[in-house]
């Protein structure tokens, strides 16, 4: 068996605000070790249970947050940045089963941390389906035909993972309070949350199916402020919809579609507000 991890950070253990996942914050360094720690309980369960290869993508950020000298001997990691599918970099249809580590709730919701991939991003939406990062990656993996078996974060990202994803396995190692509070687990017993949810997830591997995406998307992003859509409709193809800072973009298909998200999301970071 070969497992994917995609491993963000907001979501896991005692995390609760930007001091802690910021690398130029002063709670980083402590904040990459249980980060690391986590995704280790879980590749290492993974192993135990007779998976022959676990390929781990760091997907927070710059993307080089895991600590690949504390991950188990057989791990095989892609980290740094620029990646052309970040945080499903590496996910293809030889897996057979990908587990999302660290996730948070989307955009507009309640949640520790709660966004998507930006926080100029009021909403994704794929034709008229709303999604955050969660379902956007959980749709490319089902592009490929993988189930996401398992997804552990707060509660609100585990609600979001039950509503897109029937029969995931759902690790919840901290309960929201507000976007900056959270009532948490420790590492050591969040450690052993995750490995007997991992165990669950690869023994009931079968009972998930891929989350199929639409042929032919329709990518809309709807952003907090017309600058940032500005912007994002300077990458060809796009279109502003009338009254609204929400673009617009035709997608071959939903590679195509997370593509043009990343490229779009990363032009409205360009927008100032002096």
């Amino acid at each position: 068996m070969k497992l994917y991890l995609s491993v963000d950070m907001e979501g896991i253990t005692g995390l609760i605000d930007e001091t802690q996942v910021n690398s130029s914050r002063h709670n980083y360094e402590r904040s990459r070790m249980i980060m690391t720690d986590e995704a280790n309980h879980i590749i290492t369960t993974a192993f135990d249970y007779g998976c022959k290869e676990v390929i781990v993508n760091d997907s927070h950020s710059k993307m080089n947050n895991l600590l690949i000298e504390r991950l188990h001997p057989e791990t095989q990691l892609i980290t740094g940045d620029v990646k052309p599918f970040s945080m499903v970099q590496g996910l293809d249809s030889s897996f057979d089963g990908a587990i999302f580590v660290g996730y948070h709730a989307r955009a507009s919701q309640k949640g520790v941390m709660s966004h998507s991939m930006i926080f100029g991003v009021r909403n994704f939406y794929i034709n008229d389906v709303v999604v955050g990062e969660l379902g956007f990656n959980a749709y490319v993996a089902g592009y490929y035909g993988v189930p996401v078996i398992m997804v552990a974060g707060d509660d609100c990202a585990a609600h979001e993972a039950e509503q897109l994803i029937p029969n995931v396995t759902t690790a919840i190692v901290k309960e929201s309070i507000s976007r900056s509070a959270a009532k948490s687990l420790t590492p050591a017993k969040a450690g052993e949350l995750l490995r007997e949810k991992t165990f669950e997830a690869l023994k009931n591997k079968n009972q998930v199916k891929p989350l199929v995406p639409p042929d032919a998307p329709i990518l809309r992003i709807e952003f907090a402020n017309y600058g940032q859509a500005e912007w994002a409709h300077l990458m060809p193809g796009t279109e502003i919809e009338p009254g609204t800072t929400t673009v617009r973009f035709q997608a071959k298909n939903i590679l195509e579609a997370y593509q043009a998200m990343i490229v779009m999301t990363e032009l409205a970071m360009k927008t100032t507000f002096c």
